[in-house]
């Protein structure tokens, strides 16, 4: 077993996992302690011992230097590194001489999540040198094979919407919190029983749509929608939403695309349907002169479009890592840790629609075994066996002294 740490957990997905991880650490022998910043992490830390951080976000990094340093805390660790609360945490951590353990969604999924020290996505630490992935890559053994488990949309609702609805004892017990969501809760809820509602009957429009693309053998580029929620979005990326990102892609597939190309937009699976994407396409359609050009869909099959695309446009979804893998022309309009020379293309949007470049294929492959090595994790963080996987295989990295990263330097 590695060295005894102290361990502070802060905000965590809306599931048992952080309680879970928790007590597999504390049976490595390490100490836990955790703060609490609402009723829901209150409601699954399951009853442990815990602070509750009552204060407002200014106050916070006072609150946690005290914790640090009374506690002798060697680690922290948090999901996502752009909430406000965790921002203070990030920031303070590091000169404090607190490792700082970050968890997100997986680089590659469905069965990966992503756990990297001190920052993920924009603020990822890994070098940016297809030189060094090349190399590092070559000193690896082939990308484990992930461990298959099936987690529902259904069971993740469920936990979103238990977290969620003890939010009403925030403002007696929790009065200086501010969640991070964009949309309240319930208007969330709305939204989604109101999409998926409808996706019975788009499925099979789309099916139609993708399948005459493919047997007609009609030339189309892929934009892949993105969360206006996210922070991919919000923070690391120069867009202010998708509506945003359509208008300058549209634009751009006017002026220098095929005049025989299409344009296929596809849905993200967990948007909330709050905005009128059909008609925010129908007007830029009229705008930039595209009447025909433009497909929308909902659904569909996204590995048979990734086969058959000429090219995929996206902001940093890690749609594009798949695109790569099925060796894609991907271009992308911001920075996430695949953008890399022999990976995307690297010009600008008006010259890929003409002059795109594959991928190097190899280049992919060391690229991918080496991101797994340093930062994935096979495990989910809803279902019961994708959260039993990602405890257990969180620990490898938790653990260690440095980050696997630095030994491939």
């Amino acid at each position: 077993m590695s060295e005894r740490r102290s361990f502070l957990f802060l905000q965590g997905v809306c599931s048992p996992f952080f309680a879970r991880l928790a007590q597999r650490l504390m049976a490595d022998g390490h100490r836990l302690f955790k703060i609490n910043f609402n009723a829901g992490d209150w409601v699954y830390w399951g009853g442990r011992p815990a602070w509750n951080y009552r204060g407002k976000v200014s106050g916070l990094r006072d609150y946690l230097d005290e914790k640090y340093r009374k506690f002798g805390i060697t680690d922290q660790v948090l999901f996502g590194d752009r909430r406000p609360v965790h921002r203070p945490a990030v920031e303070h951590g590091a000169s404090c001489g607190v490792r700082t353990h970050v968890f997100e969604e997986g680089y590659f999924r469905p069965h990966w999540v992503t756990l990297e020290r001190e920052g993920v996505n924009g603020h990822s630490l890994l070098p940016r040198d297809p030189a060094w992935f090349w190399e590092a890559g070559a000193k690896l053994p082939a990308a484990e094979t992930a461990a298959p488990f099936q987690s529902s949309f259904r069971i993740r609702a469920f936990h979103d919407v238990l977290y969620h609805s003890h939010g009403v004892w925030n403002p007696l017990f929790f009065p200086g919190y501010r969640t991070h969501a964009t949309v309240p809760a319930p208007v969330e809820y709305a939204g989604y029983i109101r999409r998926l509602s409808m996706l019975r009957f788009h499925r099979q429009r789309d099916n139609a749509l993708i399948t005459g693309l493919v047997v007609r053998n009609i030339p189309f580029y892929l934009l892949p929608l993105q969360l206006n929620s996210d922070a991919q979005i919000r923070d690391h990326s120069r867009f202010d939403g998708m509506a945003e990102v359509m208008a300058f892609v549209m634009e751009s597939f006017s002026r220098f695309a095929p005049g025989t190309a299409r344009l296929v937009i596809k849905n993200h699976p967990l948007d909330m349907g709050l905005e009128n994407y059909p008609r925010i396409i129908a007007n830029l359609e009229k705008r930039f002169g595209l009447s025909g050009r433009v497909d929308y869909l909902e659904t569909g099959d996204l590995e048979l479009l990734l086969r058959h695309a000429q090219g995929v446009v996206t902001v940093n979804s890690t749609v594009g890592n798949l695109s790569l893998g099925f060796g894609c022309p991907t271009i992308t309009l911001s920075d996430p840790v695949y953008n890399l020379p022999g990976l995307t293309f690297q010009g600008n949007l008006g010259d890929f629609w003409q002059a795109r470049e594959k991928p190097d294929a190899e280049l992919f492959r060391r690229f991918r075994q080496t991101l797994i090595h340093t930062s994935q994790v096979n495990g989910g963080f809803y279902c019961p066996r994708g959260i039993e996987l990602a405890v257990e295989n969180s620990r490898r990295l938790l653990e260690a002294e440095r980050p696997p990263w630095e030994g491939l330097l």
